[in-house]
């Protein structure tokens, strides 16, 4: 099943990200970001963290629809994606996970790959772009794209037993940044300007700003997780 987490970064205010909002009968939201909902006249089917973001008066008003957990090994984006996991959501996009506090936005971005092993489909969208993370040996069956939003990533099977494939929907022009989480992943390109070929990045900025030449790209990588930035 499908569901949304907002996390309590900043609020969306493009209008399809705002749809999204509007139309998921599954919104399940950071304790911290609540306030936030209710001002845009939306309500969440659940709440969850360890309720010391969300004022007494919307503890009273969504009692029925608190999911408190006082785990402070884990955020509450973190707690949002395991009561998902709990309830049968295994299809997440989450909103509202960067901006603000840029701490939690490199964080929440790095647990992305993190959410990738544990779920079925995830990706993390902005008002400026979506980010879907694939892991080394992920198969087809491991991973489809999210039903929310259209254009995750197709996974396809290894390559000469030690590569993944992953195909990327796009469009012409498109800029895209990929991060590999182990600077000794290798990376193969195909559909970008300016392609990979045998590439490590030791650093993340070495990823950023490439872009697609046609209506699909694809990476092939031999370790570890890489995470996907698509602007659009």
């Amino acid at each position: 099943m499908q569901a949304l987490i907002l996390a309590d970064g900043a609020f969306p205010v493009v209008e399809k990200r705002l749809n999204l909002l509007r139309q998921t009968p599954n919104l399940i939201c950071c304790d911290g970001a609540v306030e936030k909902l209710v001002a845009v006249g939306l309500e969440p089917l659940a709440i969850v963290g360890d309720m010391d973001s969300i004022s007494e008066e919307l503890k009273v008003r969504f009692a029925d629809r608190l999911y408190p957990s006082a785990d402070q090994e884990t955020n509450d984006l973190t707690k949002a994606v395991t009561y998902c996991l709990e309830n049968g959501f295994d299809e997440v996009a989450i909103l509202g996970a960067t901006g603000l506090r840029e701490d939690h936005t490199l964080g929440n971005i790095a647990l992305l790959a993190d959410y990738a092993v544990r779920l079925r489909s995830v990706c993390l969208l902005t008002d400026y772009g979506r980010m879907d993370a694939v892991l080394a040996g992920m198969s087809p069956d491991d991973h489809r794209p999210s039903g929310l939003d259209a254009g995750g990533p197709e996974v396809c099977a290894t390559r000469d037993g030690r590569f993944t494939v992953a195909r990327f929907g796009c469009y012409a022009g498109q800029q895209v940044s990929i991060f590999a989480l182990d600077p000794a992943t290798r990376l193969h390109s195909l559909g970008l300007k300016y392609p990979l070929e045998d590439r490590c990045f030791t650093s993340w900025w070495q990823g950023t700003l490439n872009e697609a030449t046609g209506e699909q790209f694809s990476l092939s990588f031999d370790r570890g997780a890489v995470i996907v930035y698509r602007v659009g």
